[in-house]
């Protein structure tokens, strides 16, 4: 299968489903990472130019421990916007390239406006990349993928219908985070958050809900058309 993860901002896919797409590789299907905003106002005392270079290499970084194809979008933090026509042509011409089984993105009930953007968006690209007369460089796809919604941060208002087991993979996950280094170190220096600690802990909590070490939880969105007899989550 063609997996296409879709996040607001750099960290935020290996933060909630960076197991999961650990797995979907190992498992031989393709994995793909699409990061929406550049990251330009995640830093204090970094200027926003220089910190977009500083983490699409991060994440370049990060997808390449996943084994996953990466896309960014640079859209500026705190302007991501569900109706931005341009925004979305871009997102539809990546998903004409990727044309992926199954989308993953955020949950619309997330703490914050750019990660319910994205995840509207997301939805919003995969369904108009169907249409055969809304032009791109590459031809429209065929199939509207289903869609699941991964956790949010520390699982606030989160209650997964469905969980992957990414014991085995946990070590190979916090290594892909830990290359988000600009991020990593703020907070540890300035807030006191040992993040990849929190990470690790969250994924252990998830762990106990499924019996299991390590999880990440889920949520497929229930729309007509997006569902499957399949299981398609590892």
């Amino acid at each position: 299968m063609n997996i296409l993860a879709i996040g607001a901002h750099p960290d935020d896919l290996e933060i909630s489903c960076g197991g999961t797409l650990i797995r979907y590789v190992n498992e031989g299907h393709s994995v793909s990472m699409c990061v929406v905003s550049g990251g330009d106002m995640g830093h204090a005392i970094i200027k926003p130019d220089e910190l977009v270079e500083t983490r699409r290499k991060e994440s370049k970084d990060a997808a390449k421990v996943i084994g996953a194809d990466f896309y960014g979008l640079d859209a500026s933090d705190g302007h991501i916007e569900s109706g931005d026509k341009e925004l979305r042509s871009r997102l539809i011409e990546i998903m004409r390239r990727v044309k992926p089984d199954v989308i993953i993105s955020h949950n619309p009930d997330d703490y914050m406006r750019d990660h319910i953007q994205a995840g509207l968006i997301a939805y919003d690209a995969s369904f108009v990349s169907t249409f055969p007369h809304f032009l791109t460089q590459t031809g429209h796809t065929s199939v509207l993928p289903p869609v699941f919604f991964m956790d949010t941060l520390a699982g606030i208002g989160f209650i997964p219908t469905e969980y992957v087991d990414i014991s085995d993979v946990m070590e190979q996950k916090l290594k892909a985070l830990a290359c988000h280094k600009s991020q990593i170190k703020w907070m540890r220096d300035h807030d006191g958050i040992d993040f990849l600690d929190f990470v690790e802990t969250c994924n252990k909590y998830r762990g106990l809900q499924a019996n299991v070490k390590f999880a990440e939880g889920f949520r497929q969105y229930a729309g007509w058309l997006r569902f499957t007899t399949s299981r398609l989550l590892p």
